[in-house]
């Protein structure tokens, strides 16, 4: 065996894929760039529970070549059942896997810095329908560990950084009294899981009671309401819950509150006349989907009247290819990335076709919901609406504006202004 050069996976690999792979690399003459495809196949395999790598490889199949042709012929037929793989719909356990607990290990700050709080959305491309939300960064980081979460690509796993002064960082953004904002804080953290501690849900409070012009979004995978239950929720604030099929939260959002303790939750904060919604996103394949997100919508329109609800938002996974190495490097056990890939507005999701139809199989799972529930599609191509809803906007300021006049009014009608 000859040493694997170095890469950054390769340590991570069960011992058996690591002594395969070397067995290899000097009989084969693998290259650095095969070696590298190898390896990160062997990572796929692991994540997925899909056995050895070895289990893929049959040079006696390509016995009678020689050399390259041999080398090429057997990695090629290598890749193509990782890629059959990937265009199979992984199948899930019902039951929630383990994951290591690093609560102990969280530790919480307070940052005192002159940057902005308040920006766009972090994930905006001029190549996808944006509803040009502005996020506010009330806490910094996520202590849940969905095996698909961007945030991991831009923070420290381990660090909840509070804002010190908060409230005065508050009082120090600058909004036009004649504009209506829609502004979201569970983009950077979730807007819940922390409760009011160092007193943010106090300040958010506080602070769209001094701005009416503002619809303050706080978005969440938490059935952590307590605060809201306890004291008054000002009129301009609408709590939205991120949801998915149950077999997706037991499976790939570690750490975050089971789907029906959420909809409970969402249940509870609804019936005090607070204004909520629900984001399905991201929705995944799986064998089993369409029955386990008709559950899901029926557990919506069984237990909310669609006056308690302003939106519904649909999205589906959709990668930078750093974020790709980053989940391959942190090798939790997920089948996240068991998709097929294909460019979408300059980053990696399903097939623009795929998107169609389970975009149009859940919409129509909500039924008399289609005319009093603002629905969206989150950061997907514009070609979309139109399939999937029957009409579309012509740029981002039309959605916007069409998003903000609907919230507007769901709150009028609850009685809430």
């Amino acid at each position: 065996m000859i040493a694997v050069p170095s890469h950054p996976f390769f340590e991570n690999l069960d011992p058996a894929n690591q002594r395969f792979i070397e067995s290899k690399a000097g009989p084969f003459r693998l290259t650095v760039q095969d070696i590298n495809n190898l390896i990160e196949i062997a990572t796929d395999f692991e994540m997925w529970d899909c056995g050895l790598l070895e289990n893929y490889w049959d040079e006696s199949e390509f016995a009678a070549m020689q050399g390259k042709a041999r080398k090429q012929a057997t990695i090629n037929r290598v890749k193509e059942k990782w890629q059959l793989l990937k265009e199979s719909f992984p199948e899930y356990e019902k039951e929630s896997i383990t994951v290591v607990d690093r609560s102990n290990k969280i530790v919480f700050k307070e940052k005192k810095d002159n940057s902005k709080m308040l920006g766009s959305c972090p994930v905006f491309s001029p190549r996808t329908r944006c509803c040009n939300l502005q996020t506010l960064d009330a806490v910094i980081n996520c202590g849940y560990d969905c095996s698909y979460c961007s945030i991991q690509s831009f923070y420290h796993n381990d660090e909840i950084i509070f804002h010190e002064n908060f409230r005065g960082k508050l009082q120090q953004i600058k909004l036009d009294p004649q504009l209506i904002y829609h502004i979201g804080t569970g983009q950077s953290s979730d807007s819940l899981l922390w409760g009011n501690r160092n007193n943010v849900l106090g300040d958010l409070f506080e602070w769209v009671r001094e701005n009416p012009n503002v619809i303050l979004e706080l978005k969440t995978k938490s059935a952590n309401i307590s605060y809201l239950l306890e004291n008054d929720v000002p009129k301009n604030v609408i709590v939205t819950w991120s949801l998915n099929a149950e077999s997706i939260v037991n499976n790939e959002e570690h750490r975050t509150a089971p789907l029906k303790s959420r909809l409970v939750a969402a249940e509870k904060v609804a019936n005090k006349g607070v204004i909520v919604g629900f984001h399905l996103h991201p929705i995944v394949l799986f064998k089993g989907w369409q029955s386990e997100y008709a559950e899901l919508v029926k557990s919506l329109t069984t237990r909310f009247n669609p006056e308690q609800v302003a939106l519904v938002s649909m999205g589906t996974l959709t990668y930078i290819k750093p974020v790709i190495k980053i989940l391959r490097r942190r090798k939790l056990r997920s089948k996240i990335l068991q998709m097929p890939f294909e460019d979408a507005a300059g980053k990696w999701s399903y097939p623009v076709k795929l998107k169609q139809a389970f975009f149009c199989e859940i919409y129509q799972y909500f039924g008399a919901w289609a005319d009093k529930v603002f629905f969206y599609l989150c950061m997907e191509d514009a070609g979309l609406w139109v399939p999937v809803f029957g009409y579309e906007h012509r740029d981002n300021t039309e959605f916007e504006e069409a998003m903000k006049s609907a919230y507007r009014k769901k709150i009028r009608l609850a009685g809430m202004e």
